[in-house]
């Protein structure tokens, strides 16, 4: 045998370009329309028949792809009752949840340092990619907040807050930085809650402050800045949050001292 036939006798086939199996193209399109149609966890699909006709493929096909999704976690085939979306497996993020000590000073540590790296980075997106109506919102929310801080209104700067990280969040125009950030607050709440008493009007004004360089750093683009100006408010919030909680742990101490 020579070189050449050798050669062709081992190479593999070449795929043929651009081809997908069916049941991939079915499981994208079933996929979708969970998605486009609202369906929740625990809703349950039409049948195999009614969804082949939705997806516009085969039943064959369809039933292919839904043992695959069910394999995946994102669908589940309840026999004699029919196909539902997925309840989704509990992870080692929902743990954390789950798991969350509000007044451990460690924990609000790490809680801490996790916001700096993902408020910072959705801070310099948000620069970048934001719609006038996104900026809006958060200029909108920055303002709110000085208005709420210069009454002392610890309640309405907390909504005010809320509606200005999750604002900024939203701007980066990416779902799982958004959904994260939202979860991240849902754990500050609980320390706002459990671990302290309240913050300081003062620091308030502060917050306010940071918030409004902030909104108008992303109006204009600046992404840099943004960052750096978000990195600077997450430190400021840290450390208050730390001294309050240090505190209550060791009375009549002060973590400055």
């Amino acid at each position: 045998m020579t070189r050449s036939e050798s050669g062709s006798a081992s190479a593999p086939a070449a795929p043929v370009k651009g081809y997908r199996p069916g049941y991939e193209v079915a499981a994208e399109r079933i996929l979708e329309y969970v998605v486009r149609s609202g369906l929740r966890p625990g809703t349950r699909l039409p049948t195999e028949k009614d969804l082949a006709d939705e997806v516009q493929m085969s039943r064959t096909v369809v039933r292919e792809a839904v043992k695959i999704l069910s394999a995946l976690g994102r669908l589940s085939v309840q026999k004699g009752r029919g196909i539902y979306v997925a309840e989704p497996e509990e992870s080692s993020w929902q743990n954390s949840l789950a798991s969350f000590l509000p007044a451990d000073l460690r924990q609000v540590d790490e809680l801490f340092e996790f916001r700096r790296h993902l408020e910072t980075t959705t801070a310099n997106l948000a620069a970048q990619r934001a719609t006038p109506a996104q900026v809006r919102a958060v200029r909108d929310a920055a303002q709110r907040s000085a208005e709420a801080a210069d009454r002392s209104d610890l309640d309405a700067f907390t909504l005010a807050d809320e509606a200005f990280h999750l604002g900024i969040a939203a701007a980066a125009a990416n779902m799982f930085f958004a959904s994260t950030v939202d979860a991240v607050r849902r754990l500050q709440r609980q320390v706002t809650a459990i671990g302290l008493a309240g913050i300081a009007g003062g620091s308030l004004r502060v917050a306010a402050g940071q918030h409004e360089a902030i909104a108008e750093a992303v109006a204009a683009g600046e992404a840099g800045r943004a960052e750096a100006l978000m990195a600077e408010h997450i430190d400021m919030t840290a450390h208050q949050f730390q001294r309050e909680i240090w505190r209550r742990v060791v009375p009549g101490d002060d973590a400055d001292s």
